[in-house]
């Protein structure tokens, strides 16, 4: 079984900082991709970020300069800062962990957490 732990969401004025994160558990080989992604109200889930295990980033354009993901391999933690933070950034953010198992690859996600940016 693998369990993805979000944490760190919350309410926050537009400008300001939420720092996300994400404990990956279970009987894992290893972990390859994680990623953060979000879905806004009435709209399709979107990626944020991704990280490879080798810490190649990926970013959508619409967070550019202002989130930055990382990850600790040791600790299985993947983390979301979120700087300069704006309205439209409210959403559900999902971590999401591509892993390996028994030489087979899986995709796993978190339950989501909750991001409210006010005007």
């Amino acid at each position: 079984q693998v369990q993805l732990v979000e944490s760190g969401g919350g309410l926050v004025q537009a400008g300001g900082s939420l720092s996300l994160s994400c404990i990956v558990s279970g009987n894992i080989f290893s972990i390859n991709v994680l990623g953060w992604y979000r879905q806004g109200p009435g709209k399709q889930r979107e990626l944020v970020a991704t990280i490879t295990r080798d810490g190649m980033t990926n970013y959508a354009d619409s967070v550019k300069g202002r989130f930055t993901i990382s990850r600790d391999n040791a600790k299985k933690t993947v983390y979301l800062q979120m700087n300069s933070l704006k309205p439209e950034d409210t959403a559900v953010y999902y971590c999401n962990a591509v892993v390996t198992r028994w030489s087979k690859m899986f995709d796993y996600w978190g339950q989501g957490t909750q991001v409210t940016v006010s005007s």
